[in-house]
């Protein structure tokens, strides 16, 4: 199976995203649909849709397109993680319409002013939650965010992580350098995997040569079978087209084995979500 483990979708129309508008790109609808002749034409089997604004109508939306969407197979949505009723509110999104199809939650900690907002009593609850409901929990940081999410993986073993764009780091030798510690620190906990997905909007110039020094750190650290290859389509778009992006993670990867590469562009993401069991 190989699966596309982060992409989106969005309808203007329904809701607006303000972060789209500086971007004549992005400022527009974007459908499975749309996407389907990237996925078909790369052998793609199942992909997993991430929310894009803390919105509770938005992931209902996603598990119903889930629903009927023939490569749609799992669902990263948004809930209040502070809400008291939380596990309440994830249960009636299990039973409703494509329920079975949610696997995980992501809130867009890199909106927060707060570093350590992933450290609140209230937030920290709502991730047992989701734990309980056995859902996953996607971080988007920034990297001023690490170290709270790192105390998150480390102190809450019983929930399964997934960062994010490898973290969102910043292309600095300085910077390079505090991410790569991050990441070896997060090798040594069990509960995380990572996304090689969202960098090639992070570069300039040549992107395999720009991004190969984090696809090497990523594959030494945590190895292929708790890394996952994600488009970001389309938010990847002002950088690269989806068969770009693919290529470049192809070419990153290039010399795995066999099934070290069946891992980053599918196993590691049908097991880390749950998808075709």
């Amino acid at each position: 199976m190989r699966v596309d483990a982060h992409h989106h979708v969005w309808d203007l129309a329904v809701r607006d995203l303000p972060w789209t508008h500086g971007s004549p790109v992005l400022h527009r609808t974007y459908t499975a649909d749309d996407l389907r002749p990237a996925l078909l034409r790369n052998a793609i089997d199942a992909t997993v849709v991430v929310q894009t604004c803390a919105v509770a109508e938005e992931t209902a939306e996603l598990l119903a397109l889930a629903a009927g969407d023939p490569h749609t197979r799992a669902v990263v949505g948004w809930a209040d993680l502070a809400d008291p009723a939380v596990a309440d509110r994830l249960a009636v999104l299990r039973e409703g319409p494509g329920g079975r199809a949610l696997v995980g939650l992501r809130h867009p900690v890199a909106d927060e002013a707060d570093p350590d907002w992933l450290a609140r009593p209230e937030v920290r609850r709502g991730l047992g939650a989701a734990a309980d409901a056995g859902l996953a929990y996607d971080l988007l940081v920034r990297p001023d965010h690490l170290p709270a999410a790192i105390r998150a993986v480390r102190e809450l073993p019983e929930v399964r992580f997934v960062l994010d764009h490898a973290g969102n780091p910043v292309t600095d030798p300085d910077a390079f350098a505090v991410w790569a510690g991050h990441m070896a620190v997060l090798a040594v906990c069990p509960n995380v995997a990572v996304k090689l997905s969202g960098l090639v909007t992070r570069t300039t110039g040549d992107p395999v040569r720009a991004l190969r020094p984090f696809a090497d750190v990523l594959l030494s650290a945590l190895g292929p079978q708790r890394l996952m290859y994600g488009s970001d389509w389309p938010v990847c778009l002002p950088a690269a087209g989806y068969d770009e992006v693919l290529t470049l993670a192809e070419t990153l990867t290039a010399g795995l084995r066999t099934e070290e590469s069946e891992a980053v562009f599918g196993t590691t993401a049908a097991r880390w979500y749950g998808i075709g069991a």
